[in-house]
């Protein structure tokens, strides 16, 4: 089936300068102070490495090269001061640069997960769960990388190359000139490969992405997979997406490290004129040795960030590759609006009405699908009454229950909920006042306490107890070794099918919503089971609005009104004697589910 949302389309490029603006507006501007602190402790550590090559001179010089032996002791422990405060001031600044960039790290996946709590149910239908998993663990992590070293590494680089540079024309403007003749054709060829890491960085997390969506989906259908026998099936499928990744990651190192062999040939180049050059120099006495040895010293100590700047730019671009791909999704709207002041119904228990009501799901494009999945559908559900759904699969049953807690807006016509409109509800007050028991039960990796008490904040054992009784789940629950502290496992793959659905219906009870939706809600149950659990409903829905979908539709004789469903229209409609001396459509399923 198509969803009412697409994936998020492939967004134009975004440059570096506007990505990393970003970052910084959103996620840097509160570590402000801390990157102050930091940026200093750079400037110290910088300045202590440049220091180190300016001493050179004089040692060679005036110590090592002079008579004066009482300068040997001052040197060497001025030399030992200066790595003592090199050494402090960069372990001070690594460890609060990793502090900033963890939190970072922290806030922008639970803004991106945040954001995805408010996106339509169509959204989660196009888009796998692996691949949102992905988004928030390996591509904000990825993102880490940048974020870190575009201050830590890019920072303390650019300032010791600074200080260096410095302390390479105080020896020689001539040969400092020389020396960075590399530079324009180094900086070009650093910006031509940044852009390749950057395409390949996006094809590699989106890889990711599909590779843990594969895993995700395997593990969750494991039972389906060994019973068909498609280990091996299952084995070449995930195989591509491996060797796709390795694939990816291969050319990214390829590429990545172009920079080095480029690197050494340019120096190269540079040192052979640097010791030429230098060497007729001090033999003219235009030069000292102690001056050369300086200069090729911060030569030396300035190639170091030199190749680290070269390979951070790889590393941020792949960041920033990672930060587009959650850009993306960060800015991507909901499909369901939520209005700023959102109205709430007066009377205690609404009706739902459906008036002349349009849908139509979203094809790949985001269009909607010419093909609609409901046709000018009228109803009203009254409060205080059940009202039932049938009709054959895919007659739309399914999506008339999902827009009443608006996980999906009508095209055109409104749904109303104590006459007014949905879309004009405070969505919050809207859904807290539904309990909805789906034939898709979701059991958390939790306690069935905790798995009960989700229907309600801050529930009691007691009432937790109250509301197991009353969905015939107490006696089970009671019989496990932890009771209801039972850990119950991953979607409650530790209970029966049965089991499962009586812990929704307890949970459901326990939330004591005014409107009641049940689809499917008793289907997983045996015969003892469904009486004790009807007993239980029916004495739910006294003084509720109750929507029921049943495929049993002995389930739902005695309900107040029933709607007959077909290809998205109603078709019939009334009580279960009304429909069944009408001798259409109702009363062919029903006695064809007499037979069953």
């Amino acid at each position: 089936m198509s969803t009412n949302s697409t994936k998020p389309a492939a967004a134009p490029q975004r440059t570096t300068i506007a990505l990393m603006k970003r970052i910084a507006r959103d996620y840097m501007k509160e570590h402000t102070a801390s990157l102050i602190v930091a940026v200093l402790l750079m400037a110290v550590s910088a300045a202590m490495t440049a220091a180190v090559a300016k001493l050179l001179q004089p040692i060679m010089d005036e110590v090592l090269g002079g008579d004066d032996t009482k300068m040997i002791i001052p040197f060497a422990a001025l030399v030992m001061v200066v790595f003592i405060i090199r050494g402090a001031s960069t372990y001070a600044h690594t460890v609060l640069m990793n502090k900033v960039s963890q939190s970072i790290l922290g806030q922008i996946q639970k803004d991106l997960f945040n954001h995805f709590m408010i996106m339509d149910l169509g959204f989660f239908h196009a888009n796998p769960s692996g691949q949102l998993i992905s988004r928030v663990t390996n591509d904000v992590t990825m993102m880490r990388s940048a974020v870190a070293n575009i201050v830590t590494d890019s920072g303390k680089g650019i300032l010791t190359l600074v200080f260096l540079v410095a302390v390479m024309f105080s020896q020689n403007v001539n040969l400092s000139l020389v020396a960075f003749t590399i530079f324009p054709l180094l900086a070009w060829f650093v910006a031509y490969l940044g852009k390749r890491i950057r395409k390949i960085s996006r094809n590699l997390q989106g890889g990711m992405a599909d590779l843990s969506d594969k895993l995700s989906q395997v593990f969750q259908g494991i039972r389906q997979v060994q019973a068909y026998g498609m280990e091996d099936h299952e084995k070449k499928r995930a195989g591509k997406a491996i060797d796709q990744v390795r694939k990816l990651n291969v050319k990214s190192v390829q590429i990545g490290n172009l920079s080095t062999p480029v690197n050494e040939v340019l120096v190269g180049f540079i040192f052979f004129s640097i010791i030429a050059y230098g060497g007729y120099q001090i033999k003219d006495g235009i030069m000292t040795t102690g001056q050369l040895i300086s200069f090729l010293g911060a030569f030396i100590m300035a190639y170091e960030p030199m190749k680290r700047l070269a390979r951070l730019n790889n590393t941020i671009q792949s960041g920033l590759g990672a930060a587009e791909r959650v850009f993306e999704m960060i800015d991507l709207a909901p499909a369901i609006h939520t209005p700023t002041r959102g109205q709430k119904w007066k009377p205690k228990t609404p009706d739902v009405v459906f008036d002349n009501v349009t849908f139509a799901y979203k094809n790949a494009e985001g269009q909607n699908e010419e093909e609609k999945a409901l046709h000018g559908i009228s109803f009203t559900a009254k409060s205080g009454k059940v009202t039932a759904l049938v009709g054959p699969s895919g007659s739309g049953k399914t999506t008339i229950m999902n827009m009443i807690p608006r996980f999906y807006d009508p095209v055109s016509g409104t749904v109303q909920v104590g006459d007014i409109a949905a879309t004009k509800l405070n969505l919050s007050f809207l859904r807290n006042n539904i309990a909805l028991v789906s034939q898709d039960i979701t059991i958390f990796d939790q306690s069935i306490g905790d798995n009960i008490a989700y229907g309600k904040k801050g529930a009691t054992q007691k009432e937790i107890i109250t509301a197991a009784k009353a969905a015939a789940a107490h006696d089970f629950i009671t019989a496990m070794p932890q009771g209801y502290d039972t850990i119950v496992g991953e979607d409650g793959v530790k209970l029966s099918g049965g089991q499962r659905q009586r812990i929704a219906i307890a949970r459901a009870i326990l939330r004591n919503a005014t409107i009641l939706l049940l689809d499917e809600a008793t289907s997983a149950l045996d015969n003892e089971s469904e009486k004790l659990v009807q007993q239980a409903l029916k004495s739910l829905e006294k003084g509720r609005t109750t929507i029921v979908i049943a495929h049993r539709l002995s389930t739902v004789k005695n309900a107040d009104n029933i709607i007959v469903l077909d290809n998205g229209k109603i078709i019939e409609q009334g009580t279960h004697d009304t429909l069944m001396a009408q001798d259409g459509l109702y009363a062919s399923l029903y006695k064809t589910c007499l037979k069953g």
